[in-house]
C-alpha cells in the first residue's frame, strides 16, 4: 500500500505540473473582449439579440435595461417570456411600453419533443430578421460597447460563431471558491482555447454569449437539432464546429456578468440538469470521472494527514502545485485568487452533483428543469 500510495503521489504531481503548464498557456492564448478595440466605422451587420426568460423576476429588469443601452446600433431585441408564473411577464409588458423597440413574444405551450428553453430560442430566432444572431440569458448584464468590440471581431476575423463567457458573481465563500474551481473543471472538460484550430475536434458555446452567422444557424439545424439537448449552449457550438465553420472562444471579464446562482441550492439544481448530460449519459463516465477527481483533487489532502515520509512530502507539493494553478487561472476568470484552498470541497460538491444528477435522472426516468419533468428516453435520444 505504501509503494501505491508513493505512485500514486508522484503521478497526481506529474499530472498536475502538466495541466499547469496546459491551462497557463491555453489561458493565455484566449482574447479579452475588453482588449478589443471598437470597430473604426459602426458594424453595419443587423444583430438580432435573443433572450428566452422563465421566471426571471430577480434579474431581468437590470440585465435588459443593459441590453437597451448598448451602442450598437443596428440591431433588434427579441424576449421570449416562455411560461413564466412570476412578475416577469409584468416587468416586460412594462419595459416594452418604455422602449417600444423591443419585442417581447410570450410562450404559454410547450410542444411535444421540445425543452422549454430551447423552444423560446427556437421561437425567437424565427422571428428575427438580422444576420446575425446573439443568444444571451435574461441575467447577463453587459458593457455598452460589448457587443460593437464582439461584432467587429467577429467580422474583421471571419468568424461564423464567437462564444465569450461572462464574469459570475455569486453570494458567500464557498459559492465563490466553487465558481474558481468550476473554471477549471469546465476548462479541462471543454479546452476552449482549442476551438479556433479547425484542426482539432474541441468546441465551445456559452449560454451568456453565443453570437453566430444566421445562415449557420440554420445551415446545421439550429435549436431543432438540440430541442432535448440540456447543455444546448455547448452543443450549438459542437454542431458548428462539426460542420467545419469556424468559432472563437473570449473572455467577456469586466464587460459582462451574471449571478449565476443565489444559493447553495440554487446551484445543485442548476447543475443537475447538465451532469448527467455532459457525459452523454454514460453512467461509467460518472464513476470514472468521480474516481479520478478524488484521487487528484481530494486524496492529496488527506496523503498529507495520513501517510508520512516521501509519500507525504510529494503530497505536499501536489497540493501547493494545486494552489499556484488555481491562482494562475483566477486572474482570467476574475474570481478570488485564493480559491484553491477550497478546491477539494469545491471537488466532492461537483462529484455530489454528478451522482444526485445521475441517480435522480435514472431512478425518476426523467430530469425536471424549471418547473417542467423531462422524459430521460427523449433526452438520450438527441444524441449530437
Amino acid at each position: 500500500m505504501d509503494s501505491f500510495l508513493l505512485y500514486l503521489g508522484i503521478a497526481t504531481l506529474l499530472f498536475w505540473v502538466a495541466i499547469g503548464i496546459e491551462l497557463g498557456l491555453g489561458n493565455r492564448s484566449i482574447r479579452f473582449l475588453r482588449d478589443l478595440p471598437l470597430p473604426a466605422e459602426p458594424p453595419s451587420r443587423r444583430v438580432s439579440i435573443i433572450i428566452p426568460a422563465r421566471n426571471e423576476e430577480r434579474n431581468i429588469e437590470e440585465a435588459l435595461q443593459s441590453v437597451l443601452r448598448l451602442e450598437y446600433g443596428n440591431r433588434e431585441i427579441i424576449v421570449v417570456n416562455d411560461r413564466s408564473t412570476d412578475r416577469t411577464g409584468a416587468i416586460l409588458g412594462r419595459i416594452a411600453r418604455a422602449y417600444p423597440a423591443l419585442r417581447v413574444v410570450h410562450l404559454t405551450e410547450l410542444p411535444p419533443g421540445w425543452l422549454g428553453k430551447n423552444h423560446a430560442l427556437h421561437c425567437g430566432a424565427q422571428q428575427a430578421s438580422g444576420d446575425l444572431l446573439l443568444f444571451t440569458d435574461a441575467d447577463v448584464v453587459m458593457q455598452p460597447s460589448g457587443v460593437s468590440r464582439a461584432v467587429g471581431y467577429m467580422v474583421g476575423h471571419r468568424l461564423d460563431h464567437l462564444a465569450i463567457a461572462p464574469d459570475v458573481r455569486m453570494p458567500g465563500v464557498l459559492l465563490e471558491l466553487f465558481v474558481g474551481a468550476f473554471g477549471i473543471f469546465f476548462s479541462l472538460y471543454a479546452r476552449p482555447w482549442r476551438a479556433k484550430d479547425p484542426k482539432s475536434k474541441r468546441y465551445i458555446g456559452i449560454g451568456a454569449f453565443n453570437l453566430v452567422r444566421r445562415d449557420v444557424y440554420q445551415a446545421v439545424g439550429g435549436h431543432q437539432a438540440i430541442a432535448m439537448r440540456p447543455d444546448d449552449d455547448i452543443k450549438l457550438g459542437k454542431l458548428i464546429k462539426k460542420h467545419a465553420y469556424r468559432q472563437e472562444f473570449l473572455f467577456g471579464t469586466q464587460m459582462m456578468h451574471v449571478e449565476w446562482y443565489a444559493s447553495l441550492g440554487e446551484l445543485i439544481d442548476g447543475l443537475m440538469k447538465n451532469a448527467f448530460a455532459g457525459v452523454e449519459y454514460n453512467v461509467s463516465a460518472i464513476i470514472g470521472a468521480s474516481l479520478a477527481q478524488f484521487l487528484l483533487n481530494v486524496w492529496p489532502v488527506f496523503g498529507i494527514l495520513l501517510t508520512h515520509g516521501a509519500t507525504r512530502v510529494i503530497n505536499v507539493f501536489v497540493v501547493l502545485v494545486i494552489i499556484a494553478v488555481c491562482a494562475d487561472t483566477a486572474k482570467f476568470h476574475n474570481v478570488i485568487r485564493w480559491f484553491g484552498i477550497g478546491f477539494p470541497i469545491a471537488t466532492l460538491l461537483f462529484i455530489y452533483i454528478m451522482w444526485r444528477a445521475m441517480l435522480t435522472a435514472i431512478f425518476s426516468q426523467s430530469v425536471h428543469w424549471r418547473g417542467t419533468r423531462y422524459s430521460l428516453a427523449e433526452m438520450k435520444a438527441n444524441k449530437v
